[in-house]
């Protein structure tokens, strides 16, 4: 028979053996809870690393750290597991013991790493959700930038079956397609999720113009055709004034001394030759036209229009200076009084400030009077300079505009 003894030593064995199996399906589920929690953080960092390299990368670090600790906590409760088999029936209550203290010491470490694992990805949460946010607006984006290149190659095709050069149009939904196709073949790996909205941005708006630009093939040419009919009568009338001008400066060569013409020498030529290189640019816009080049057209007209202005300006000129020379010599008093009162102006408004005008505002005005005085002198001798004397006029003019806006400056400054 057994004794009271044996029964004691096989119940304090049998509440070891319990104890030391509790820990170990303690261990078991902690193992458990830390290598889902770091297979799913590293899913996430991976996740995170593809949509932005560049600010996932302390994360990354941060989780290789825990990642290497997880990887040796794992190693220890196998460690562990493999030596201590709880089947043993021959273990003693001392080995169950030890067994079951190394299970929870085990079994700490892991929830320890497990719990570092959820503060990480508590911390990661906010940024994830950001990220993950932004991700949704990837296949909208994406969708309209396809929808776009195809409505670009329609309104292309439609602008082709109309006769048009539609050559421009295409290159830029070729630059789109190109686009199209890095965002298809890099992806988020390639490009990060910034760089993938950016890509699918940027060929939304390279197709919306090449659709753009090829929508108004058809409006440019009817443009085009318009423009080289008024040009033309355009070119017409500046060639029309070739002969005024040439009575205009026949005009001044004999009524008024050299300087007073000298610097319009020339101008009947250049005028002519003006409305010339026109008509040159006029036709090559009618070649172009032919061949259906709208774009390279409507450039030839603009140049057409650029040397009409010139010629304009400079037939203008002539005519303009006999007005105004002629009106100087009729009545030369008359055009003192325009540059007259705008030095008045500008005396009233100096004096009305505190304290009367300032010295620096005095001295200006007073040479400008003196200026105005001195002025009408200089128109002597058979054929006087009236050019020098408006020239001088206008001078006095724009003198006094400028203290004028020097003083209401100063008053702004000082308010």
């Amino acid at each position: 028979m057994r004794g009271a003894g044996d029964q004691r030593r096989r119940g304090r064995g049998a509440q070891a053996e319990a104890a030391a199996i509790e820990a170990r399906e303690a261990a078991s589920t902690a193992f458990y809870d830390m290598d889902q929690a770091q297979k799913y953080l590293g899913g996430r960092v991976t996740v995170f690393a593809d949509l932005d390299s560049t600010a996932a990368a302390p994360s990354q670090r941060d989780f290789t750290r825990l990642d290497e600790a997880a990887n040796a906590a794992a190693v220890a409760y196998i460690s562990v597991l493999d030596a201590n088999p709880l089947d043993d029936q021959d273990r003693s209550p001392g080995e169950f013991d030890e067994a079951r203290r190394a299970f929870a010491a085990v079994t700490e470490r892991l929830q320890k790493i497990n719990g570092d694992l959820n503060g990480f990805a508590e911390r990661l949460a906010p940024r994830m959700a950001r990220l993950e946010a932004a991700l949704d607006q990837l296949p909208p984006r994406l969708s309209a930038a396809r929808d776009a290149v195809a409505a670009a190659d329609a309104a292309i095709a439609a602008a082709r079956e109309a006769g048009m050069d539609a050559s421009e149009p295409e290159a830029e939904l070729a630059r789109a397609r190109e686009a199209l196709a890095r965002l298809s073949s890099q992806g988020l790996g390639g490009l990060g999720l910034a760089g993938a909205l950016s890509q699918a941005d940027e060929v939304l708006a390279i197709a919306e113009r090449a659709r753009e630009a090829a929508a108004e093939l058809p409006k440019l040419a009817g443009k085009v055709r318009n423009a080289l009919t008024s040009v033309r009568t355009r070119a017409d009338a500046v060639a029309g004034r070739v002969e005024p001008v040439r009575t205009a400066m026949r005009l001044l060569l004999r009524g008024y001394s050299q300087a007073c013409w000298q610097d319009l020498r020339g101008a009947p030529e250049a005028i002519e030759a003006g409305a010339t290189r026109a008509r040159e640019r006029l036709n090559e816009a009618s070649e172009l036209i032919a061949r259906a080049e709208w774009k390279r057209a409507q450039q030839a007209l603009t140049a057409a229009r650029a040397e009409l202005n010139a010629a304009d300006r400079r037939a203008g000129q002539v005519t303009g200076r006999v007005a105004e020379l002629d009106a100087a010599a009729a009545d030369p008093a008359k055009p003192a009084e325009a540059a007259r009162f705008a030095v008045r102006d500008a005396q009233r408004l100096a004096m009305a400030q505190p304290g009367g005008a300032a010295p620096h505002h005095a001295r200006v005005l007073d040479s400008l009077v003196a200026r105005l005085e001195r002025a009408p002198k200089g128109l002597t001798g058979t054929n006087p300079d009236y050019w020098a004397y408006l020239q001088e006029l206008e001078s006095v003019k724009t003198a006094a505009g400028d203290v004028v806006a020097r003083i209401r400056s100063e008053r702004a400054g000082q308010s």
